[in-house]
């Protein structure tokens, strides 16, 4: 039986509103959750509109490692995962099951094995359940940002009914290679025998790009490879916590961070991929009719991308099936999304969403959203680590469903 930690909730209803407070607890020792204020923060972002009146509502708190990731199944089960960059990892992939947090489909799988990287979770970045309610983790392949070992960039799809792992697609070398950073994934179940598959590769040090992989065969491809709209803006600097966000050794010069195309969504009808480089304020679109067929050359894709306009800085991208594209604005704490009108609008403003990171909409029509203070890492802060306990992973009710097919 796999090691239970002991968290405060109850299970996830498919029809209702969730209702859970959990923590994760790290080292072995069973921490209590606790909800924190939810009054939120009234003062908008500069030129921004006028805020959605629903509240942020927190609904778990993690101590110990930061999460990154989140999302929701159809019959209300919870799953996060937490990176090892650094914190004290007991597990990449968790469910919260029955009161309690364990290590998901299981512990051996869950072990950072690098002599076997193809069987074991290394470096977990998102996970994401399809519309066939499968659970697919997206494996980095890299441990506190090394080179990923061959074998270990790759997609994981888990059978939710059974809690079994169901295939494993290793992404080779020529789609991800020692320095990528496979980011996230959406999938469109109905393009090709099987489904398709898309991911962002956002690597600081290396090309950035997205990957479309074709779920019957598992052959993976790359595209948009390293064009300006996938690239991290020049000498980017954002504000965050009123301070400018770079680099920090404890010793040495500070840099800009580049980090490419990272959030990434997908329209209800599949017929359009959305995404963001991290380091860049600007939303796109690009046709996905061009990435799935191979025929079609990089060049005459790459002029089908759209600029869609500013939309703050966003890790996390999602979208619900009404059309509508989420994502967070970082530099202002805030949720925002595009409307089917094409304006930017804001969704909530709120002091506690410190690096919204995350998306993910649920069944239960609520918008769930990661804040973990990335920005707070000891890396950003001249080797102080600045984040406090707890992460927090938030929900707000959107009047709509997931836009998964």
């Amino acid at each position: 039986m796999e090691q239970e930690q002991d968290v405060i909730g109850r299970k996830v209803s498919s029809r209702g509103v969730v209702a859970l407070l959990a923590t994760l607890c790290i080292g072995g020792s069973a921490t209590q959750a606790s909800l924190v204020s939810s009054q939120v923060d009234a003062r908008e972002p500069p030129g921004a509109p006028a805020q959605n009146t629903q509240r942020l509502q927190p609904v778990a708190e993690f101590n110990g490692a930061m999460p990154t990731g989140v999302s929701v199944s159809r019959t209300g089960r919870v799953f996060v995962n937490f990176p090892h960059w650094g914190d004290k990892v007991q597990y990449s992939v968790a469910e919260v099951r029955n009161g309690k947090t364990v290590p998901y489909p299981n512990r051996e799988i869950n072990t950072a094995d690098t002599r076997d990287p193809a069987h074991h979770f290394l470096g977990v970045q998102s996970v994401v359940v399809d519309a066939a309610d499968r659970l697919w983790v997206v494996d980095t392949g890299r441990i506190q940002f090394g080179n990923a070992p061959v074998g270990g960039p790759k997609l994981v799809a888990i059978d939710l009914r059974t809690n079994k792992a169901l295939r494993t697609i290793l992404l080779p070398r020529q789609v991800a290679g020692p320095r990528s950073f496979v980011n996230d994934v959406r999938l469109d179940l109905t393009r090709g025998k099987a489904g398709t598959a898309y991911l962002t590769d956002a690597s600081s040090d290396g090309p950035n790009g997205l990957i479309v992989v074709d779920l019957a065969s598992g052959t993976s491809w790359r595209r948009l490879n390293n064009v300006p709209s996938v690239r991290p803006v020049p000498d980017f600097v954002p504000v965050i916590d009123g301070k400018r966000m770079l680099n920090r050794p404890a010793h040495g010069p500070t840099s800009p961070i580049n980090i490419g195309s990272d959030g990434i969504a997908l329209s209800p009808d599949g017929k359009t991929l959305y995404y963001c480089p991290l380091s860049s304020r600007t939303l796109y679109s690009v046709p996905t009719s061009g990435l799935t067929d191979r025929r079609v050359a990089d060049s005459k894709i790459a002029k089908t991308v759209r600029n869609l306009g500013t939309k703050g800085m966003s890790d996390g991208l999602e979208t619900d099936n009404a059309g509508r594209v989420y994502g967070g604005d970082i530099e202002h704490n805030a949720l925002v999304f595009r409307d089917t009108d094409g304006r930017f609008r804001t969704l909530v403003h709120d002091n506690r969403l410190i690096w919204p990171d995350t998306l993910s909409i649920g069944y239960d029509r609520n918008l769930y959203v990661m804040a973990n203070q990335l920005n707070r890492q000891a890396a950003y802060n001249a080797g102080v680590d600045l984040r406090r306990e707890p992460y927090v992973l938030y929900r707000i009710p959107v009047d709509g469903g997931p836009a998964r097919r």
